[in-house]
């Protein structure tokens, strides 16, 4: 049987890839130091005969014993509430846990996947963005802890790749959603659907006129799992080319959610991109890969999934997994 290492196997797509890898006959070993991923999102899992966890932080030296076929680092914050606030900790893993979890790679002969992000184009001067779009990013702006750390993984990786003989793969996600992404964690969606379950205005950023490009968390997990057996070893963007303006999405919402809540505009972030929509013309090529669920569709499952939270979920305003953390 062949075995896989998924870091951040707590979280949002850590989870998914891992039901993934399981339905597909793998022995999947799950780490993650629950910093931002959350227990619940693996406890269906932690019976089952083909799945392991291990607790720990990636940063620090990473032993896995017996044989290892395939990595999966996809340890690291993704939202701005979570970046910016543990901003060290976020650098450190894309720079520290990737060098790490490469250093294992090496070490066992295994291929390894990293998480990469559409953040590194930063605020795009090309759209939509393409691979060989170098990005306009502001290295010391507040967002600069997250897209550096991104943009120093894809660096090392290819390192890697280039000096030892590494079998890499880099995709480079855009805005994902689904059924166990954190209410609260600052990005659109959960955001949106947060602020409609309680009854709250939703707040736009700036005229709401910036775009983004929502992909379902099923059709990302067969893009990344399509990318892991191909042989393409340079940045693939995985993501849904069908844009909206953040205005229009929030007006999606009200609809989607039969509530009466007006919009609201707040001061746009330091850096925020104004728009983001991948090109896919690579991945159809190379991994006859393209979304297939429809924004409407996806919505709706994830919104019923917001609506099963309890009352407790839906009012906390952060993560638990931040209480009592402590920085390094």
């Amino acid at each position: 049987m062949k075995r896989v290492l998924i870091t951040g196997a707590a979280g949002f797509l850590g989870s998914h890839l891992s039901d993934r890898f399981i339905k597909e006959g793998f022995h999947v070993i799950g780490m993650d130091n629950f910093i931002t991923g959350d227990s619940k999102n693996i406890k269906h899992l932690l019976d089952h005969s083909n799945f392991e966890f291990v607790e720990h932080d990636v940063t620090e030296y990473v032993d896995i014993q017996g044989n290892l076929d395939y990595i999966l680092h996809f340890a690291s914050p993704a939202s701005p509430i979570d970046y910016l606030k543990i901003p060290i900790q976020t650098l450190k893993v894309g720079s520290l846990g990737t060098h790490n979890l490469l250093g294992l790679a090496k070490a066992k002969n295994a291929r390894m996947l990293i998480a990469s992000t559409s953040e590194v184009y930063g605020d795009p001067l090309v759209h939509p963005q393409t691979e060989d779009y170098y990005g306009n990013v502001n290295t010391i702006g507040p967002r600069g802890v997250y897209d550096e750390a991104k943009r120093f993984q894809e660096s090392i990786t290819m390192a890697y790749h280039r000096f030892h003989g590494i079998e890499t793969r880099i995709v480079r996600i855009f805005n994902t959603y689904g059924p166990r992404m954190r209410l609260n964690d600052g990005r659109v969606i959960p955001a949106f659907m947060g602020q409609a379950l309680r009854g709250e205005d939703l707040t736009v950023f700036g005229d709401g006129s910036q775009t983004r490009s929502f992909c379902y968390v099923d059709d990302q997990v067969e893009g990344i799992y399509r990318l892991l057996f191909s042989d393409y070893v340079e940045p693939v963007n995985i993501g849904n080319p069908f844009e909206i303006s953040i205005k229009d999405f929030a007006e999606e919402i009200i609809k989607l959610t039969g509530t009466t809540q007006k919009i609201i505009y707040k001061d746009l972030p330091v850096n925020d991109p104004m728009q983001r929509q991948p090109d896919i013309s690579l991945a159809k090529r190379i991994l006859d890969w393209e979304p297939k669920v429809h924004r409407a569709e996806g919505m709706k499952i994830t919104f019923d999934y917001f609506k099963s939270l309890t009352e407790e979920e839906l009012y906390k305003s952060e993560h638990k997994s931040f209480s009592g953390f402590i920085k390094k």
